[in-house]
């Protein structure tokens, strides 16, 4: 099975796939960690011996995930990108967390909840549905944890965002939570909301004439969640549909 892989180190091999309440990019936390109100599930696949491999991770809180950007639609490589929390500005790829990297590599470190015979059920996740798993590795909080390290560019860039509820998204959010049975559904709603999703190109017109639409919606499990920005620290949830 695994001879092909000594043979060329560079053949990766899935080791399994994730169910996720986001089906799409737009929307998903920009890292892990940002909204721990949903949970998401990892498939790990039969060949694999799931229920042997997984043995010795019940104990461990947290898990590191290795998987591939699969939607990456980047053909060209660019040596500075641009977040989304930058504003515009420009710095290295290699400073951030961005997908569009030579490799569409990617690294999450997720909360355990639950490991089944085949899979593990987690929160915190920032992937979408059907990503492919190329490694699952436990955290070692007395190793990893690093109480003094330098955030760098990436602190005091974001910004307290108020979330409301229209008098028509309220009752629906009701609903919703009653049809799906999951408490934790609005809190979701607001901590991805509060991330403030949008493009760049559609931010700072809040409260001027936009040459763009300044309504978005983003869908989580079953539903489509129509949201605007009524001020750059003030959105408001405007429907949900389901």
């Amino acid at each position: 099975m695994n001879k092909s892989v000594q043979d060329n180190p560079t053949q990766m091999k899935i080791v399994g796939h994730i169910k996720s309440c986001y089906p799409d990019k737009f929307g998903v936390p920009r890292q892990s960690g940002i909204v721990n109100s949903v949970q998401s599930e990892l498939v790990i696949s039969p060949e694999w011996q799931p229920e042997q491999a997984l043995q010795g991770l019940v104990g461990y809180s947290h898990m590191w995930i290795i998987f591939i950007f699969h939607k990456n639609t980047s053909a060209r490589y660019h040596a500075k990108v641009h977040p989304p929390r930058l504003g515009g500005d420009s710095i290295g790829v290699f400073a951030t967390r961005s997908p569009h990297r030579p490799n569409p590599i990617g690294l999450s470190l997720v909360a355990i909840k639950e490991i089944r015979s085949d899979r593990i059920i987690f929160s915190g996740g920032d992937l979408i549905e059907g990503t492919p798993v190329l490694d699952i590795k436990p955290y070692l909080p007395q190793f990893e944890s690093q109480p003094q390290a330098s955030g760098g560019w990436s602190l005091n860039t974001d910004k307290e965002i108020r979330v409301d509820f229209s008098e028509t998204a309220e009752p629906k959010m009701a609903d919703w939570i009653k049809i799906k049975n999951d408490p934790q559904l609005k809190q979701a709603v607001i901590e991805i909301i509060q991330q403030d999703p949008r493009p760049l190109a559609y931010k700072g017109y809040e409260e001027t004439e936009s040459p763009y639409r300044n309504e978005h919606a983003f869908r989580l499990y079953d539903a489509d969640i129509h949201f605007k920005f009524l001020s750059e620290n003030h959105a408001l949830v405007i429907d949900i549909i389901f």
